[in-house]
């Protein structure tokens, strides 16, 4: 199945170019607001289960083009991240150290939202397409071999990346509002068979950037899952985002975008500088070669 949320915040299957309202059935998990209501139908998924799949194939459609779509996990707990997380195509290499590092809740955006730069001097500003992972299960030290017990699903996710400054504040760059696109939907996991075996792939302003398999993963899901819940406690609707692969990778600005994982949905969204800067409209080259040495040697130094 595929959740939304839609209008003001309302649950939804996605059918095709339709949209199934689901508010009657989930009534009764329903919270205060988006996130808590995907929340609760993500929490009570187990028992939701056949009356959803009954409104799926015959409730009422509403069409896509009459809705607007809102990004499914609008306001989580935390955004976790995985940094520098693929080979860069170097197969023959571990890949690096495995890192994670959060992003402001306040930087989640929905489908066709704009990304805002921000009126700060920065070098420049990157998009990373990246699978997301959604946290089905509260989690604490999992093991590996228990970590897609506490996945739910998938859905797209860019983590903005504004370059420099803040004096090396990593986290700055990566949090300003707007920062994390994120959706159309959240696909349940039973809908992937192997979500290592995904293509990844983003467009700017039509032009391909990212096209990456998520075979190219140098920590999987279950390694990220059980790191990560070793940290922190993770919870229902937390997402964490799996990183990207830098070959792919390009500068943002004015214009449009979109973003598709296979099974999982095109996800679009603008950008506006209000600064009206402008960088080459092409792959960023000297990015992708740094992260690819960093693989390639073995060692990270941001």
């Amino acid at each position: 199945m595929k959740l939304v949320l839609y209008d003001d915040y309302k649950p939804g299957l996605l059918k095709g170019d339709a949209i199934v309202d689901i508010g009657e059935a989930t009534r009764e998990v329903a919270g205060r607001n988006g996130q808590e209501t995907m929340q609760g139908i993500i929490t009570h998924f187990d028992s939701l289960r056949g009356e959803l799949g009954q409104q799926l194939s015959r409730g009422a459609e509403l069409p896509l083009s009459g809705v607007q779509l809102r990004a499914p996990l609008p306001k989580p707990s935390k955004i976790v991240c995985m940094g520098a997380n693929f080979r860069e195509f170097l197969a023959d290499r571990p890949g690096l150290p495995i890192l994670v590092f959060l992003k402001s809740p306040e930087a989640i955006l929905g489908q066709d939202g704009t990304v805002m730069l921000p009126q700060h001097e920065f070098p420049i500003c990157h998009h990373e397409a990246e699978m997301v992972v959604v946290v089905g299960a509260q989690a604490k030290n999992v093991s590996e071999d228990d970590a897609m017990d506490c996945v739910f699903g998938y859905t797209n996710g860019v983590d903005v990346s504004c370059r420099g400054g803040w004096n090396g504040n990593f986290f700055i760059g990566k949090s300003f509002d707007t920062f994390a696109p994120l959706g159309p939907c959240i696909v349940t996991k039973d809908e992937i068979p192997d979500p290592h075996k995904l293509q990844v792939r983003f467009w700017v302003d039509g032009q391909p950037r990212h096209d990456y398999n998520m075979s190219d993963v140098a920590h999987p899901i279950p390694e990220c899952v059980a790191y990560c819940s070793s940290i922190m406690t993770l919870n229902p609707g937390d997402p964490i985002f799996m990183g990207t692969n830098h070959q792919g990778i390009g500068p943002l600005q004015d214009g449009e975008t979109e973003m598709e994982i296979e099974g999982v949905g095109r996800l679009r969204f603008k950008v506006s500088d209000p600064l009206k800067r402008s960088w080459p409209k092409q792959i960023d080259k000297s990015m992708a070669e740094f992260v690819r040495n960093a693989v390639d040697r073995g060692k990270l130094e941001i």
